[in-house]
């Protein structure tokens, strides 16, 4: 239950009396980490403010922890320290509110977390890194001159790098500690997207800027000049490359083994190195923050990947009000995690491991857990009800001297004659959330809107998907790449506008190898669908899949082509009823049933 307490009840611990600096000519996190330890030490409801005004926070000074984080470097050792701004550790009844501050955090860091605490709220703050690991380059230029073409390059203020010859080296700040950069890259790095502002649209794709070049000029002020050894002239005009790395060595936020979290009016400019991960968590609220970069920065990158990933949540997962623009993955991916089966040491002893390289390191079960066991060629459970967990012997979560990739796990029966190593995986179904996705809105997104694998009841309405590069809404199941769990029961798609998508708008698509019906109870109702020649559902191994009330319209004008594209694909489903939709004239409601 979420704290009653009387503000009047609360103590009041202000980051200015530790020495934290509003001017922002200092640097404040050694103040914003003592006042925090501070208010630990009160024992009561505590508020930690900050004074209007703009707040550095470098690394050097912030808190230390070694944590395993999901989706992440899982159990690669070089990243296992991170470095927080805003920890909220082993606490209860903690307001962080900024009163409008800026946070600027320098490096590579962690914004703020909450670790083993209860009834925490993140509110009125904006974040901001001064050097992002994502280099935003538009080309503000290109042509053709003497036989070789060229491009301008135009960089957001604060962009740092060095013209080496022919290449590149984007850099960090520099450290004051070390007096070397905090990190580097060359060219094109490792990733890249590309954003067309006039378009509105965000898509992956190949980087031409780097290839064939003959020479590399800097212009001064952010500007640089390549000169390419071919005559092609360049068609991307007014394009944004925006280019990373792809080691996600800190999560940009993290709430952990917490309950009752809330972020609440706060403006997300940028999350360095991934977004906001909640992991084995009760009850998160996520209420009218802004993920997306601030106008003024010259950016339009606001994450290195997901702005909210939720992994093992139990309780409610609330996100409402929120606008999600700019991130280099999915806005919204709330899962769990399979892991795989690879011995069976006793009749009720199961040994599991992590299979994907970027999960690993922290706990998946604890006791009293109920757990399913899932045939990872049909997707689906073996007969008889969950068993409970009774002890686990595995990662803690903060200590690489103990396994970090595989466990052993205790149960209070013999676990089904089905389980097998290698063909079956666990899923922990405690640690299932209620899922509400209300109000929100959706916009240069580059990849999915909204990921979703849980049993428990799912509600997404009143959204705004615009221009998304693939699905608006995925629900998977996977068993054989990224691990996410679970099977889908009951999910309504409804009352949400899905302009400009490209399709299949809406994707069910679990890792089953056999027919089986996986997911079940999904509704797609009195939604908008304002779409060119793409597929609306795109629907496998699903039971009782309903699209009615929907009105579906055609972008393109008057002299449109004919409708390509079959409106509806399902593979493998039963239970089907599409009914009482409104289609453009011209749209042929057709159905592929595999």
């Amino acid at each position: 239950m979420r704290s009653t307490t009387s503000r009047a009840e609360r103590g009041t611990v202000d980051v200015t009396a530790f020495g934290a600096d509003p001017t922002g000519r200092a640097d404040s996190a050694p103040a914003v980490a003592a006042a925090l330890r501070h208010a630990r030490t009160l024992r009561r409801p505590v508020e930690i403010v900050f004074a209007a005004g703009t707040y550095q926070l470098y690394p050097e000074h912030a808190e230390l922890r070694e944590l395993y984080v999901s989706n992440t470097v899982g159990a690669d050792q070089r990243y296992r320290d991170k470095r927080i701004g805003l920890l909220v550790e082993d606490m209860s009844d903690v307001t962080i509110d900024g009163r409008g501050a800026r946070l600027v955090y320098h490096g590579l860091q962690t914004a703020f977390a909450a670790i083993r605490s209860a009834n925490v709220t993140f509110t009125d703050f904006s974040i901001e890194y001064a050097t992002p690991k994502v280099i935003d380059a538009t080309v503000a230029a290109a042509g053709v001159t003497g036989g070789r073409a060229w491009r301008h390059l135009s960089l957001p203020p604060g962009t740092l790098y060095r013209v080496d010859g022919t290449h590149i080296t984007w850099l960090g700040e520099t450290s004051p500690a070390s007096g070397q950069p905090y990190w580097s890259g060359v060219d094109g790095l490792a990733y890249t997207q590309i954003h067309d502002p006039a378009a509105r649209k965000t898509w992956r794709g190949d980087n031409p800027l780097f290839t064939d070049v003959a020479a590399v000029t800097d212009l001064g002020a952010g500007r640089i000049r390549i000169d390419y050894a071919g005559a092609t002239p360049p068609a991307d005009a007014g394009l944004v490359y925006q280019m990373r790395l792809i080691e996600r060595e800190h999560p940009g936020a993290f709430i952990w083994e917490s309950r009752n979290v809330t972020m609440r009016s706060m403006n997300v400019c940028y999350l360095q190195e991934f977004g906001v991960v909640g992991q084995f968590s009760e009850n998160i609220t996520i209420d009218r923050v802004n993920f997306a970069p601030d106008p003024a920065s010259g950016r339009t990158s606001s994450s290195f990947a997901d702005h909210v990933n939720l992994s093992g949540v139990k309780g409610s997962v609330t996100i409402t009000g929120c606008t999600f623009d700019g991130p280099h993955d999915d806005p919204i991916n709330v899962h769990g995690t399979y892991l795989e089966v690879t011995g069976r040491p006793a009749p009720a002893t199961l040994t599991l491991a992590y299979r994907h390289p970027e999960t690993a390191g922290f706990p998946q079960f604890y006791p009293g857990d109920q757990v399913r066991f899932i045939d990872k060629r049909t997707m689906t459970p073996l007969p008889g009800p969950p068993a409970a967990v009774i002890a686990v012997d595995g990662p803690s979560g903060t200590d690489h001297t103990r396994p970090l990739t595989t466990m052993t796990v205790t149960f209070d029966r013999p676990v089904p004659d089905g389980v097998a190593a290698g063909g079956t995986v666990t899923e922990n179904v405690t640690y299932t959330p209620e899922v509400l996705v209300s109000g929100n809105v959706f916009r240069n997104v580059p990849t999915r809107g909204v990921l979703v694998t849980t049993p428990k009841p799912v509600l997404i309405t009143g959204n705004r998907f615009d221009g998304m590069s693939m699905a608006c809404v995925f629900i998977s199941a996977d068993a054989s790449s990224w691990y996410e769990s679970g099977a889908v029961a009951d999910v309504a798609i409804r009352g949400n506008t899905f302009a400009r998508p490209a399709g299949p708008v809406i994707f069910v698509e679990p890792t089953n190898e056999v027919a089986a019906l996986v997911h079940h109870g999904i509704s797609v109702e009195d939604n908008t669908f304002e779409v060119g020649d793409v597929t609306v559902a795109d629907v496998k191994s699903a039971g009782g899949f309903r699209f009615t009330g929907n009105t579906v319209r055609r972008l393109d004008g008057p002299d449109r082509p004919p409708y390509a594209s079959p409106l509806f694909v399902f593979h493998g489903s039963s239970g089907i009823v599409i009914a009482g939709n409104h289609y453009d004239p011209g749209l042929n409601p057709s159905v592929i049933d595999e």
